[in-house]
């Protein structure tokens, strides 16, 4: 890979709740452009630094920048797209409705909403289910429909926890030939996982045991 700038630099972050460190000095560059997976077990610490990245959680000690902005930031909301561990989604809701919700919080125009919400529903294969109520989705549907929601505004950094939870391999393999793609128009993709072979797809990773980064390379 080519020399490229790094869009997340993370200084020593550490994160405690109480006398508990969830994370200790964690230090980590992710260039513009990869596909970096966080791996390890649950209750590693992967989505508290997943949080940290996204401004929901703040570090206790130590500094997250992300494309030169110091996180938390409002100016990064726009630019960041995030699908956390469980699926925000209002389930009385068709996933139309739960779409045009969403996307009125960015600032795009009318014919760009409707292009948007098409294109994200043809990368999940949800195209046939769009008023279909959330609640009649299954768990596997609720993830894809929480996926197309992180990349309504195309963002130039995907954050995913735990994205493809649920999902059928026909369809794993598909949402990954689609990060593939976004990656190859610049765009950073971070993936937590405890699969094998979804960590394998990822350009890097990052090892993460008891709250500290024990490697980072290639898979």
């Amino acid at each position: 890979m080519t020399a490229q700038k790094s869009v997340i630099i993370i200084n020593n972050a550490t994160k405690s709740y109480g006398k508990q460190t969830v994370l200790k000095n964690i230090n980590l560059d992710i260039v513009e452009g990869e596909i970096f997976g966080l791996l390890g077990p649950s209750g590693a610490g992967k989505t508290t630094l997943v949080k940290q990245l996204v401004g929901l959680e703040e570090v206790s000690s130590g500094e997250i920048h992300i494309l030169d902005e110091k996180q938390p930031s409002l100016k990064l909301i726009e630019k960041i797209g995030y699908m956390a561990q469980s699926d925000a989604l209002y389930t009385e809701l068709s996933a139309r409705e739960n779409l045009e919700f969403f996307v009125s919080l960015y600032d795009l125009t009318k014919t760009e909403r409707k292009e948007r919400i098409k294109e994200v529903m043809r990368v999940v294969d949800l195209e046939d289910s769009m008023d279909k109520i959330v609640a009649q989705f299954s768990g596997g549907m609720k993830r894809r429909l929480s996926l197309a929601i992180a990349m309504l505004h195309e963002p130039v950094i995907l954050i995913l926890d735990e994205p493809t939870v649920g999902m059928d391999p026909i369809l794993r393999k598909s949402i990954w030939n689609n990060f593939n793609a976004l990656k190859k128009t610049g765009v950073t993709i971070i993936v937590t996982t405890h699969v094998m072979d979804e960590a394998d797809k990822c350009d890097r990773l990052g090892m993460i045991r008891e709250g500290k980064l024990t490697a980072v390379g290639s898979p």
